[in-house]
């Protein structure tokens, strides 16, 4: 990965894809995992590369952010307080009034379905707050 100074010359989706790369395991692995299952549900979502290494996906607002750490994935969606989570995804950052986020683990398993329609009830959401 370029350091901070040269990361202008590439596009946060090419940030995104060397953050996959560089990762080299599991957490890669899990990383372009969720990208693929956003753009499934989002298409016309845009990557953006925010604070210095955090992938984020926007429509009309963020929809989510993917931070990696050293025992998780995490997935954070910006106003996951407000959104309806019928298969409990969320296991994280539930005291807030604002986010949630689901923390995935190594080998666990990702409910694609469930997952999808977050992601479209997080841009039903932010397209809702951008219309007077």
């Amino acid at each position: 990965m370029q350091k901070d100074g040269a990361q202008g010359e590439k596009s946060p989706s090419e940030l995104i894809d060397a953050r996959i790369d560089e990762l080299g395991d599991w957490r890669g692995e899990t990383l372009a995992r969720l990208r693929a299952l956003i753009r499934q549900a989002a298409p016309e979502a845009v990557e953006t590369w925010k604070w210095r290494g955090v992938p984020v996906w926007e429509d009309a607002g963020i929809i989510c952010t993917g931070e990696t750490y050293k025992a998780v994935v995490k997935l954070t969606f910006a106003r996951g307080a407000a959104l309806p989570d019928p298969k409990k995804l969320f296991n994280s950052s539930l005291e807030g009034n604002t986010r949630r986020a689901i923390d995935f683990k190594e080998g666990d398993a990702i409910d694609a379905d469930a997952l999808k329609a977050l992601v479209r009830e997080a841009v039903t959401l932010n397209r809702s707050k951008t219309r007077r």
